[in-house]
């Protein structure tokens, strides 16, 4: 199984390509959709001109809700944000092949991922990195919730899921049920944990979670399980265990935040050093991990440095026999 090399942070690339704040607003990323379609074309082509196999929708935060809400538009005008957000990934990629029709490049032909952030990244209280609403909310609720969203992202045609900052048991679980409604589509599922190296965001564990419903998964469907948004020098910690000699191969994947910390109220923060994501590919490569890339605070030459660890590391032979394909 080849190493896919995904993004980084959108947020954070895009913040290169406009004059106004990005964090703090409460559609985020999703609001350039409307107000500025250019930058958020030309983020997706930094990823891919610094060898991302993969790019992700700007979709982690649009709901039709917030949409609704926050640029008082209709829930149909909402529909077609989340479709332009895929129209706009698809255009980079035409525009990049096209850069690069007779040269030889790493990703020669990128895929899309349309990205589907967690209920709580809608609220706008960081409760994706809490999971504080894990009780308060149903699995039917969060399954009516996701699936509008999860529909159009499929009709546009992006090639997967990127089901990602997952931080309860219960909505993994929710998201895992809802896409038996979609066997053709297929998905990655990535976490939001704590930095104690066994839990997700909400307490529950993170190896019983992950693999749970990496199992009860319709075959074949989900690409890989593994973490997201969380300092690299707590990753390992998390992985460790998953793939062990006598099971399955299990496709992991990574894409961790700069090692800073985000609140509400401060924003990010450093929260002492921390080796930048590149220090440890080798690391996470040997324990699995198949689908490898940076979240908020990484920019495109962290895609770069992650991609040049990853060709370095390819040859060796890997920790694991891989008995699971995609």
């Amino acid at each position: 199984m080849d190493v896919k090399v995904l993004d980084g942070g959108f947020s954070t690339q895009l913040s290169k390509h406009v004059g106004e704040r990005i964090d703090g607003d409460p559609l985020w990323t999703a609001k350039f959709l409307v107000t500025d379609p250019h930058a958020v074309l030309s983020t997706h082509l930094d990823f891919l001109r610094a060898g991302s196999d993969i790019i992700q929708t700007n979709t982690y935060q649009a709901t039709v809700t917030g949409f609704v809400k926050y640029l008082d538009i209709s829930e149909r005008e909402s529909f077609s944000l989340i479709h332009d957000a895929v129209d706009l990934a698809k255009k980079a990629v035409a525009i990049y092949t096209e850069e690069n029709e007779d040269a030889h490049v790493v990703n020669p032909k990128p895929l899309i991922a349309g990205s589907c952030g967690p209920y709580g990244a809608a609220l706008h209280d960081a409760s994706e990195y809490t999971g504080s609403y894990a009780k308060s909310v149903s699995p039917e609720m969060l399954i009516n919730w996701h699936r509008p969203r999860i529909e159009t992202l499929i009709e546009a045609g992006v090639d997967m899921l990127a089901l990602e900052t997952i931080p309860c048991a219960n909505e993994a679980e929710a998201l895992i049920e809802l896409l038996r409604d979609y066997p053709e589509t297929k998905a990655w599922l990535s976490f939001s944990c704590r930095d104690d190296g066994q839990s997700l965001a909400d307490g529950s564990n993170f190896r019983e979670t992950a693999l749970k419903c990496y199992r009860n998964a319709l075959p074949g469907q989900i690409l890989a399980i593994g973490v997201n948004c969380i300092a690299p020098k707590f990753v390992s910690p998390l992985l460790k265990g998953i793939n062990k000699a006598s099971q399955d191969f299990v496709p992991l994947i990574v894409y961790p935040n700069s090692g800073e910390k985000y609140t509400v109220i401060d924003g990010w923060r450093f929260e002492g050093n921390t080796p930048p994501p590149e220090h440890f590919v080798h690391e996470w490569l040997d324990l699995g991990v198949r689908y490898l890339g940076g979240c908020c605070r990484t920019y495109a030459p962290t895609v770069t440095r992650i991609r040049t660890e990853v060709e370095s590391w390819q040859g060796k032979k890997p920790t694991h026999k891989e008995k699971h394909s995609e």
